[in-house]
């Protein structure tokens, strides 16, 4: 599998649980993990989208080892990060045991970001 289908596949799981959340919190009128329901649909739907997207249009991306390192970081931090999130608003763990976990995802999905520019540099 590319890196781009990769990406769009696992942006479209992500853009289903997103909307899933979404009809769930108005069917209940339970509005609390509105952040959850956006960071969901933004960072794993829509930059994923993205990403897929620019990895189909130049698809020497798609062979580089940042193109690796970019689908790998964001994978994994982007899925602590939203559920490390989930926790934190759902109340479900403190701030002082999940921050830290959050914090270390936000940089780990950072770093694939900037995995993501260097490709760009390298093989755009």
């Amino acid at each position: 599998m590319t890196i781009s289908k990769g990406f769009l596949i696992i942006g479209a799981v992500y853009l289903v649980i997103g909307m899933s959340l979404g009809i769930w919190m108005g069917a209940n009128e339970a509005f609390t993990l509105a952040p959850v329901h956006a960071h969901i649909n933004l960072v794993g739907f829509t930059l994923m989208t993205l990403f897929g997207l620019a990895y189909r249009v130049i698809p020497a991306l798609n062979t580089t080892l940042w193109g690796r390192l970019h689908f790998w970081l964001f994978q994994i931090g982007g899925l602590v990060l939203l559920v490390s999130l989930y926790l934190l608003v759902s109340q479900t763990l403190p701030g002082a045991t999940i921050g830290p976990v959050l914090a270390i995802s936000e940089m780990v999905v950072l770093a694939g970001v900037v995995a993501f520019l260097f490709n760009l540099f390298k093989s755009a």
